[in-house]
């Protein structure tokens, strides 16, 4: 044997005993020093979605909001409208090696669904897809780096919605948090656009997190009002009165933005130049049909068909402008380039539909009506008639989210003196909109339905472009004064008193 070599042979049995111990025990701290950290890594004490930023496409009620889904309470849920596809997103904050994905169903679960994981909130890439879902607790090993992580289902397991007791996102963080601003904390009612909605500026604000329009001058360290005002009674409303600017495009500058001829077709009011490009930049440079010159707005909403016929709304339509809170001193104007969407294109629950309506489609003394009528009397004088009204309290932070509704909310009745109050998520109280759109259609209306669908799918889109001084002498001279203001000085319902308020060149005077 070489001097300075070692040899087992030969050695006392005692001697073996220890090596052998000593070899065991270091192969031992080598195979955890090479797995422990990956098992650290996953986090699996803690998601990384636990808490984080989350949006839906939709909501089957205030009672079920996305971040049920990530607040870490297997007892709280997200549930969505009853209609496919629907999806959920959370983001982690920073990019993340997701290697694992947990979904706790409730008795209502995806059959087929996509997990996809994005580092832009835009660009989305399949980690995980089924079609033969069968729900409960499915604990799904993924591989694939990103920011966002997405569950979008295709096909549900009842006629109920998706909905999730907690969606756990486990992985290990790949690069230093980012700064962002955290989107709301609850999604809205419901959405009509796919997640990767447009996102640009138009001038107006910048982006934040994927899909979000930062306001350039957020409103912040604002309560909702809980205040009983004086008069509770009357009238805190004015009218913006507008005519078909443009009709039978298939251009939509919210969901589709640059993208002509994406969408089904609308017919648009207000604003004169509104198309796919259209930024509030170029709406503040062109004409309006309404009566108001500083309203450069932009409203617009599927067209009507009767058959293949289009039917466009004659005449000066009413655009409502009220208070939605019952506190209306807290009402403020809009910021300027605020956008929104209301109502569902994809909405087939004729209830929801009709609860955000005032007296559902109307049509000669026929009311409520959750659908289109299939007849309606043939008098000339008789018209198709919707009022639907879109929610009033804004985050605050936002000019647009992903799904163009999240940063809206309708106010929630606290069903004490207070009434109608914004939610803590949303708590500038804002108008109220209410389209209400008459079409000349009358008789048999078997063929009448919207390009978007039948009756429920009715929707309608808004880009602020009002003048700043004349939208905030109409909030705080008729709304927040408690005031019915109306530029044709009647609506013609009998107990219309004449306006307090009449418009001279582009400003109110009193």
């Amino acid at each position: 044997m070489r001097s300075g070599s070692l040899s087992l042979r030969g050695a006392p049995r005692s001697r073996l005993f220890v090596l052998a111990g000593i070899v065991v025990a270091l192969a031992g701290f080598l195979g955890w020093f090479a797995t422990g950290p990956l098992h650290l890594a996953s986090a699996d004490d803690k998601p990384l979605s636990q808490g984080k930023p989350v949006t839906a496409s939709s909501l089957e009620g205030q009672g079920y909001p996305a971040k049920a889904a990530v607040d870490g309470d297997p007892k709280t849920r997200w549930s969505s409208a009853f209609s496919d596809p629907q999806w959920i997103q959370v983001d982690l904050g920073a990019p993340a090696a997701v290697g694992r994905v947990v979904l706790n169903w409730e008795r209502a679960y995806a059959t087929a669904f996509e997990l996809q994981v994005s580092v832009d909130g835009t660009n989305w890439r399949q980690v995980y897809a089924t079609t033969t879902g069968t729900g409960g607790t499915q604990n799904l090993s993924v591989s694939g780096l990103g920011r966002y992580v997405r569950m979008y289902g295709t096909k549900r397991s009842s006629g109920y919605g998706f909905s999730l007791w907690e969606l756990q996102v486990f992985g290990s963080s790949s690069a230093p948090a980012t700064a962002t601003v955290n989107p709301p904390s609850s999604a809205s009612q419901s959405a009509t656009a796919q997640p990767t909605g447009g996102t640009g500026t138009g001038g107006t604000g910048g982006t934040g997190a994927a899909g979000y329009i930062m306001a350039p001058n957020p409103v912040t360290n604002v309560k909702p009002s809980h205040e009983v005002p004086p008069n509770k009674g009357g009238f805190h409303e004015f009218q913006a009165n507008c005519s078909v600017s443009r009709t039978n495009l298939g251009d939509d500058p919210i969901v589709f933005p640059g993208l002509a001829g994406a969408s089904h077709l609308h017919t648009f009011m207000g604003n004169t130049t509104t198309n796919a490009a259209t930024t509030i930049d170029s709406l503040t440079k062109g004409q309006t049909t309404c009566k108001a010159k500083g309203d450069l707005s932009a409203y617009w909403m599927p067209t009507l068909l009767n058959g293949d016929t289009v039917v466009n709304p004659v005449g000066l339509q009413t655009i409502y402008y009220k208070a939605g809170v019952s506190d209306y001193r807290s009402v403020r104007a809009f910021p300027k380039g605020l956008r929104f969407v209301v109502g569902n294109a994809k909405n087939t629950d004729a209830d929801r539909f009709l609860a955000a309506t005032e007296e559902g489609f109307e049509c000669g003394d026929s009311y409520k009506n959750k659908n289109i009528p299939l007849t309606c009397p043939a008098e000339r004088s008789v018209q198709l008639n919707i009022r639907y009204q879109a929610p009033s309290c804004w985050d605050g932070l936002h000019l647009d989210s992903p799904d163009h509704q999240s940063h809206m909310s309708y106010p929630v009745d606290t069903h004490t003196a207070s009434g109608w109050v914004c939610p803590d998520s949303h708590p500038v109280a804002v108008p109220k909109l209410e389209f209400k759109m008459a079409w000349p259609v009358n008789g048999d209306m078997s063929k009448v339905r919207f390009t978007s669908g039948a009756g429920p799918t009715f929707h309608y889109d808004f880009m602020n472009a009002w003048d700043d001084r004349t939208l905030a002498a109409m909030v705080d001279g008729c709304i927040v004064a408690a005031r019915q203001c109306d530029p044709r000085g009647h609506d013609g319902r009998d107990d219309q008193q004449p306006a307090p308020y009449v418009l001279n060149e582009q400003y109110l005077l009193p």
